[in-house]
């Protein structure tokens, strides 16, 4: 696990998911979170859902000198925030290779997602003309493709909106700026996301 402290937010990633004890930690978590876990038929599923908490709770701790288990109320598209802490905003992301939480005094969004081989059709689907230009140019077409992708999901997620059917004109916002970060192994990227009003 590390963190990282951006220019304005905290961010911790942890690409470990198979190195914990998943019995013992399941018995640490809150019970929402136990039931949210065990939800998942596959273990990755419960490993990643498992770990993402423990990320927020090292957070928590550390930045704000919270040490009891989280618990969550959901917004009208299902966005999360802390039961009695109102002012502190947080995100979770996963994929398979790692899981990323990001904490912050003001809304914030973070996605992690894999680097995976390139699909022609789902970037016609997603990406506006100039990013496609920029991905079809790039050393590495399917990592160009993740960092788009990711900091689209991470403005989404900043907002609340979740995944929708324009994905190709998420970036059009002027008012969101990010920060992505590849892997030092490549096998996955991350992106954060904020209001500039807010910066």
């Amino acid at each position: 696990m590390f963190f990282r402290n951006f220019a304005f937010k905290m961010v911790y990633i942890d690409d470990h998911i198979w190195d914990f004890d998943l019995d013992a930690a399941l018995r640490d978590i809150s019970e929402q979170r136990r039931e949210q876990a065990l939800r998942f038929r596959h273990e990755l599923g419960q490993r990643q859902s498992v770990l993402a908490y423990l990320l927020l709770k090292k957070a928590l701790l550390r930045e704000f000198g919270i040490s009891e288990n989280p618990l969550f109320v959901y917004g009208e598209h299902g966005k999360p925030s802390i039961v009695g802490h109102p002012d502190i905003h947080f995100n979770l992301s996963h994929c398979r290779e790692a899981v990323a939480c990001a904490v912050d005094n003001v809304p914030v969004g973070i996605d992690v997602e894999s680097v995976r081989p390139l699909k022609e059709s789902l970037a016609r689907y997603t990406m506006s003309e100039s990013e496609l230009q920029l991905i079809h140019s790039a050393d590495n077409p399917a990592l160009a493709f993740t960092r788009f992708w990711t900091m689209k999901e991470a403005c989404l997620k900043l907002t609340g909106e979740g995944l929708r059917d324009r994905m190709a004109t998420v970036l059009d916002n002027p008012s969101c700026i990010f920060e992505t970060v590849v892997s030092a192994n490549g096998k996955y990227v991350y992106s954060l996301c904020k209001s500039a009003s807010q910066h």
